[in-house]
């Protein structure tokens, strides 16, 4: 069953073509470890919410744009060793004092797909 890896990112808006850089390149990485499919979707109508809330979640100001994205994996075995090979790949080896966001407000996690239509 396939598996997917969710992340939720704070980004500076001046850096939307910094970022779109860093992603395609990550991306590339995935894929070759296994990956079947990377998503990276720059927020366009997220608003602020009262108790919660994609800005509030990654403590978003106004000068930044939330980023929605996953990974698909074929199953949650490849996603193990496929996260961990691409950790180890050369072409990661990015900096992350120089990443366009501020990798401490990103939210990740795991998901086994419930339901897909």
């Amino acid at each position: 069953m396939t598996y997917v890896d969710g992340f939720v990112i704070a980004v500076p808006t001046a850096n939307r073509e910094k970022y779109k850089d860093v992603a395609v390149a990550a991306a590339a990485v995935f894929k070759r470890h296994g990956a079947l499919r990377v998503v990276e979707c720059w927020g366009e109508d997220i608003p602020d919410g009262e108790v919660t809330s994609f800005p509030m979640a990654v403590k978003a100001s106004k000068e930044e744009t939330v980023v929605f994205s996953w990974i698909l994996w074929p199953d949650k075995t490849t996603r193990e060793t496929g996260m961990k090979k691409a950790m180890e790949d050369p072409d990661m080896n990015m900096d992350m004092a120089s990443m366009p966001f501020d990798g401490k407000r990103v939210i990740f996690g795991g998901f086994d797909i419930l339901l897909d239509t």
